[in-house]
Formats: C-alpha cells, sequence, structure tokens
C-alpha cells in the first residue's frame, strides 16, 4: 500500500495542505528563528528610521502629528508606522522607538515567513521543502538589516504577503466573504505603510477585476467588480486621505518628491543596483564572489519564469504576487529614482518564493514519479536551500566593527548614524540646543531626534518651502557626492547650527567668504564617508 511520502505530488497536494504536527512544528521553528534573528543584533537605526521616531514622540507629547511642532508637513512615508509606535508608547508611557520598531518588525516578519510557507506548500505539497522560502527570508540580512534598522519594511512586506494570502485562499462561498472585505483592508494597511506596496497591489487590482469580470458574466454589474474589496479598502483608506488633506494639505508625503528634486542621479543607476540585488538575493557574493551573482543574474531568471509558468498552472491567484518583482524591477529602473538600501527589501520575499518554487517546477517531471526519482528531486531542491541558507548565514559577521558587539548581518553599517546621534546629543548637552533653537542639517534623522531642535531641513523632506532652491548647480557637487547644500538656502534661513558632511559644503559654501564670514567651523570629526569628516558650523 503506497504512503503519502511515496505518492506523486499530484496526489498528495491536497492533502498537504491539512495541518499536521510536522506543519506546526515547522510554522513554530520558522516563528523562533525569526524573533532570535532580530533580537541578536540590538538595535542598529538607520537614520531615516529616526525620522518616523520623531513623528511618534510628538504625537505622544501632544504636539501633533507633526515633526517641526507647529509645522504641519507629512514628510514620513510611513504614517500607519509612525502611528502604531505612538500607540506602543502611549500605552507602555516610554520612548524607547528604536525597541519598538525592532520587536514590532519582528511579529510582522515571523508572521511573514509563516505565510510564504502556507503559499509555497500549495504549489510544492513537501512541507519542509515549502518552509525553505520562509527560512530563507527569516535569516536573510536584507531582511534583519532593516528590521533591527527601525525601518517599515517588514510590516510592508506582512501586509503585501497578507494581502496575497487572503485572496488565494479566499473562495465564492458565504463563508469566506470575509476574506474579500479583508484583502481591501489588506491593502489599505499596505500603502498607508509604505505607498510603493501599490506595485504589487496594482497587478494584483487588474487580476481580481479580470477573473471576476470573465467568472460573472451575465450578472448585474455590481456582481461583476469586487466591490467587497474595494469597501473594505475605502473604510481604512478615505478617513486618512480626508485627515491628511484638512491637516497636510496634501495625502503625498513630501519626502517622495524632494528627494527626486535634491539629488544627482546618474542615468541607469537604479537599473543597475536593481541587477545587483536580484542576482545575489541569497548573498553569494560574500561567499563565492563575482561568479556568485554571475551564475545568479542567469539562474533565478529562469528559475522565477519556470515558477511563472507553474504558478499559472496551478495556483494561478498567487500571479500576481510572482510577478510582483519584476513590476518592481521595471518601475524603479524606468523611473530611476534615488536607492536607498531599504529600496531593495520589499520585493525579495516574492523573488525567494518563486526562486523555490521554480527549482521545484524545472524538476516536476522527477517529482511526480514514485520512489527515488521524487526523492531525488526533493534533494535536488534540498542541497539548492542548503547553498542558499549557507551563503545567507555567511552574510552576518560575530564580530562588528561598530555598535553592539553582537552577531549581525554585515550590511547592518550603522556607523554615520552614529555620529549623527553623538551631535545631535553633543548639540542639546554642550550647546544647550533647545526646541527653539534652528539647526540646518542634510541628513535630518538622528541630529533631529536626539538634538530635538527645530530642524531646518536642507533636502526639504519636512520643509517644503525649501525645495525651492533645487536643483542645485551641478558645480556645487564634490566628485564622488550626489548631494550638495545650496549656500542660497542657508543665506536666507539662517540657522544658528549647521551640520552637515564636508563633502556636501567642500565646493560650495565652504569656499564662499560670505559663509565662512558668518559661520565658524566648531567641530570636524573625521568620517571617511560623504567627503572627509562630519562638521559642525556656527553662526556668529
Amino acid at each position: 500500500m503506497a504512503t503519502a511520502s511515496t505518492l506523486p505530488a499530484a496526489q498528495i497536494r491536497p492533502a498537504a495542505h491539512a495541518t499536521t504536527r510536522t506543519t506546526l512544528l515547522i510554522i513554530a521553528v520558522l516563528m523562533i528563528t525569526t524573533v532570535v534573528a532580530r533580537a541578536l543584533p540590538g538595535p542598529r537605526t538607520i537614520d531615516d528610521a529616526f525620522i518616523t521616531f520623531r513623528y511618534s514622540r510628538n504625537l505622544v507629547e501632544g504636539q501633533g502629528f507633526v515633526y517641526n511642532p507647529g509645522v504641519a508637513t507629512l514628510g514620513t512615508t510611513t504614517p500607519l508606522f509612525a502611528g502604531v509606535l505612538a500607540g506602543i508608547a502611549a500605552v507602555t508611557g516610554g520612548q524607547d522607538f528604536q525597541l519598538y520598531a525592532i520587536a514590532v518588525s519582528a511579529l510582522a516578519d515571523a508572521a511573514t515567513v509563516v505565510l510564504l510557507f502556507l503559499l509555497a506548500r500549495r504549489l510544492i505539497g513537501v512541507d519542509w521543502l515549502a518552509a525553505l522560502p520562509g527560512l530563507l527570508w527569516a535569516i536573510s540580512p536584507m531582511s534583519v538589516t532593516f528590521a533591527v534598522g527601525g525601518m517599515e519594511t517588514s510590516v510592508t512586506i506582512f501586509w503585501m504577503t497578507l494581502t496575497m494570502w487572503l485572496f488565494v485562499t479566499a473562495s465564492t462561498s458565504d463563508r469566506w466573504r470575509w476574506k474579500e472585505y479583508a484583502v481591501g483592508v489588506a491593502v489599505a494597511l499596505g500603502l498607508l505603510t509604505r505607498v510603493d506596496s501599490a506595485l504589487l497591489y496594482a497587478p494584483l487590482f487588474f487580476y481580481q477585476l479580470g477573473e471576476r469580470w470573465l467568472t460573472t458574466r451575465g450578472q448585474p454589474l455590481i456582481a461583476r467588480l469586487p466591490w467587497r474589496t474595494w469597501a473594505g479598502g475605502a473604510v481604512v483608506m478615505l478617513p486618512w486621505l480626508m485627515f491628511s488633506v484638512l491637516y497636510f494639505g496634501s495625502p503625498i508625503p513630501n519626502s517622495v518628491t524632494a528627494k527626486r528634486f535634491a539629488y544627482l542621479i546618474e542615468p541607469g543607476s537604479a537599473l543597475a543596483q536593481m541587477i545587483q540585488t536580484y542576482s545575489n538575493p541569497f548573498f553569494e557574493f560574500d561567499t563565492f564572489g563575482p561568479i556568485g551573482p554571475m551564475i545568479g543574474s542567469v539562474l533565478y531568471l529562469t528559475l522565477s519564469a519556470f515558477a511563472l509558468l507553474f504558478v499559472a498552472r496551478r495556483l494561478p491567484r498567487l500571479l500576481p504576487f510572482v510577478i510582483y518583482p519584476w513590476v518592481y524591477f521595471a518601475a524603479f529602473a524606468i523611473l530611476n529614482p534615488l536607492i536607498f538600501r531599504w529600496y531593495m527589501a520589499p520585493p525579495l520575499p516574492a523573488l525567494m518564493l518563486g526562486i523555490v518554487v521554480g527549482a521545484w517546477a524545472l524538476l516536476r517531471p522527477l517529482a511526480e514519479r514514485e520512489g527515488a526519482a521524487q526523492r531525488i528531486a526533493q534533494g535536488i531542491v534540498g542541497a539548492l536551500g542548503a547553498v542558499w541558507i549557507f551563503t545567507s548565514v555567511n552574510g552576518w559577521t560575530l564580530t562588528p566593527d561598530h555598535g553592539p558587539e553582537r552577531p549581525t548581518p554585515r550590511m547592518a553599517w550603522h556607523a554615520l548614524e552614529l555620529l549623527y546621534e553623538r551631535m545631535g546629543t553633543t548639540l542639546r548637552e554642550d550647546y544647550g540646543v533647545t526646541a527653539e533653537t534652528r539647526v540646518a542639517s542634510g541628513d535630518i534623522g538622528a541630529v533631529g531626534y536626539f538634538s530635538r531642535a527645530t530642524i531646518v531641513d536642507t533636502v526639504g523632506l519636512v520643509t517644503p518651502e525649501l525645495t525651492a532652491y533645487y536643483p542645485v548647480d551641478p558645480a556645487l557637487i564634490a566628485e564622488g557626492q550626489n548631494y550638495a547644500i545650496p549656500p542660497q538656502l542657508i543665506y536666507d534661513e539662517q540657522p544658528a547650527y549647521l551640520v552637515t558632511m564636508e563633502g556636501f559644503v567642500r565646493l560650495g559654501l565652504a569656499t564662499e567668504d560670505r559663509f565662512t564670514e558668518a559661520y565658524a567651523l566648531e567641530l570636524d570629526w573625521p568620517f571617511p564617508f560623504y567627503g572627509a569628516s562630519m562638521q559642525l558650523w556656527v553662526r556668529e
């Protein structure tokens, strides 16, 4: 008599959906691994996260949803995450936003890896292989870096993955109609966490609309539209839209346009970074050098293509998720924005799922046979998974050269943020800076958070009126840099202090007598990025 382990995959797939002790054990291991991987490194907060933390702190302290008290500007791209952190602070009575952010991200990632497992097992039908995408994301240096970096990335990815699980598992029976509403709610929450999640929701919207339209021919118009999903999304999104228009004047974060104008972006730079990331999702470069991404660029594109065809036949509702990494790739390559490191993370869970499923689909002729052939197919996919796990772990270090001396991904570099934190603390404790003191800075996260000063944001993220000084004359941008502070901005605003990296003023402010006569260089801390040092200029 044949056992479940020897039946062809096509016959065991339905049974694989049942919950077993093995399934529960895998879920527990995935969740524990995820949480431990985020607890180990300790806070390694990225500068932009401190902008969100300051919004949260001001909200809790009764100053409103603002960065600079009294100035209602939407300068954070993640209003929901800021609200969640503020809620935790209000309940606990504390303000350890770095810890709150890690805790929320760890829980979000723990849920995401389980959802990846549940989606993969619907296609693969072998639990231990289906666990690979979730496990790879749990230990990924990319995933962990932005979780411990205080960013909203983990929460954004959770909403997107939850949306797909709800959509894939929804049916037309009355019992599951609530999932149609829930899809809309999850979409809205994802957009409120990070607006570029729309790059997944757009193909999902068109797929859902097309599916409903084709399967309801002859029915009334309302029955041919996914109105429950739309209603669920509207319930969440419309109140925010009305509030943001009345409070900020626009629901679009000012930082979306400010970064576009302020930085010098070379043509094709986004495309190059996207190719580097997609050919190195498991940090193969750290183990194999350039040969790893070279092989990956061909292998992962091929496996993704096999996954696309396999999903189209076996689980077509998952198509938007499998397509999403490539929609994301195309959008960023065409628009060519300045790429920050955390922009690379959102498409990776779907890409990892596609790679694993693609490997399984490629070996399907063996996998659907009985006996040794099936075990060989599973063994090959498992061996690939073991290599990817090894290269991902090899992207960590036991001895980081800055921050807490604890195991951490090598890419979780935050030496610049630590220096900015020191500068912000120095301004408050040694220079007596208060909330009324005006401090200008190009990077406003840690400086603004720790100094508590009124920040003159020279990029314009939270001071939209200052975008009028851009684009800056390219002659002011030093070699190897992508930004320079417009001199006229400083002359017009006359901040009491200017915090800057040396490279941002080398060919501009630092060369002008008008500036050096009005400001004295008070501190000059050597630092080998964005020029030669971090500087503090004081108006005399």
